[in-house]
């Protein structure tokens, strides 16, 4: 009996290793991964579970082009273990309308059959008030939300396996500086999603410099045959709180003095632009004075960028120059000296 139960519980972990196409995971690593969780098994007995039980009772397939063989679950295939109940179906519903906007929707789509189930469970409850919160409630981003870049599905599935498996991988990468492909062989340390577009973080084969390389310029990837370099300093969250997406100016904070327009005031109490901020009502006036420690970052710079006429900036001074000289460029663009647009 002790034989049949860990047979069973072998089969059911083995079932939820194995991933949805285009996924694929290779017998090796099952076996590997098994064995982690305390079940050993040889490869010919491996095989055989997957050849000639599990896949005559689910849709498992099996890429054979090459050795070691690969397998995965049907792309529509559908588990109901454990059910799905009504608020974590709206999760997931919500959860979908955000993140389409947001990554690309080869990366999206690794979870349309959960997001599948989830609209159909709240589908098939009209009477009740959950379901109806799907079709009156809506996420959307903060600012205009560009389309995502198009990413190609075995590039994606290529990168991610590499960085969890910590495997290099060879590409061709479209360099946006010349226009042209260059083979790399990249060292994957981690994966951010910015926005429209998501980044491979990775050093190349010979170079000790990190770098980000956009995921949808990547036009082929494989595994290489060089073994992966790890960067035992690298700290993901560090990495990102250093500025690197941020455009960084400075090393330091700078103290951000502005004169602000009310409907920004408002703004920034509610959702304040720094931990460290104070708003004062300037007298005998609607603007309000703010005081901010910010990071010395294009980002910032652009975001008051973005207030337009509703933001004076003080200091710091190099900011408020950059702002006065970017005002005059754009004032310069609209001025129509030779009636450019001219309809005779």
């Amino acid at each position: 009996m002790s034989d049949a139960r860990d047979t069973l519980f072998r089969y059911l972990t083995l079932l939820q290793l194995i991933p949805r196409y285009p996924g694929r995971i290779s017998t090796p690593v099952l076996k590997e991964k098994l064995a982690e969780r305390g079940f050993h098994i040889d490869t010919r007995s491996l095989q055989r579970d997957l050849s000639q039980k599990l896949s005559t009772q689910f849709p498992i397939g099996c890429d054979d082009s090459r050795k070691p063989y690969r397998w995965y679950f049907d792309r529509d295939f559908q588990c109901h273990l454990p059910a799905l109940d009504v608020p974590s179906a709206l999760t997931l519903v919500l959860a979908e309308e955000y993140l389409k906007g947001l990554l690309p929707p080869v990366v999206v789509g690794q979870l349309s059959a959960h997001f599948n189930d989830a609209r159909q469970l709240l589908d098939g409850l009209a009477s009740n008030g959950l379901s109806k919160w799907a079709r009156c409630v809506r996420a959307i981003p903060n600012g205009k939300a560009l389309i995502p870049a198009e990413l190609n599905e075995e590039t994606w599935q290529t990168v991610a396996q590499a960085l969890l498996e910590q495997k290099a991988i060879d590409v061709n990468y479209l360099s946006r500086t010349s226009g042209k492909k260059r083979p790399l062989t990249l060292h994957p340390q981690g994966i951010v999603s910015r926005h429209s577009a998501t980044y491979l973080l990775a050093h190349v084969d010979g170079f000790e410099d990190l770098r980000q390389f956009a995921l949808h310029r990547i036009k082929h990837a494989t595994f290489s045959q060089r073994a992966w370099q790890a960067r035992d300093d690298f700290d993901i969250d560090h990495y990102i709180q250093s500025g690197a997406f941020g455009y960084l100016q400075g090393p330091d904070d700078v103290i951000l003095e502005a004169e602000i327009a009310r409907p920004v005031a408002w703004l920034l109490q509610e959702t304040p632009l720094s931990d460290q901020q104070t708003i004062e009502a300037l007298p005998n006036s609607e603007w309000y004075h703010l005081t901010a420690r910010v990071p010395d970052d294009q980002q910032t710079l652009w975001w008051i960028m973005g207030m337009s006429a509703n933001v004076k900036v003080l200091a710091p001074i190099s900011w408020r120059e950059t702002l006065k000289s970017n005002a005059a460029q754009v004032l310069a663009n609209y001025q129509d000296t030779q009636g450019t647009c001219d309809t005779h």
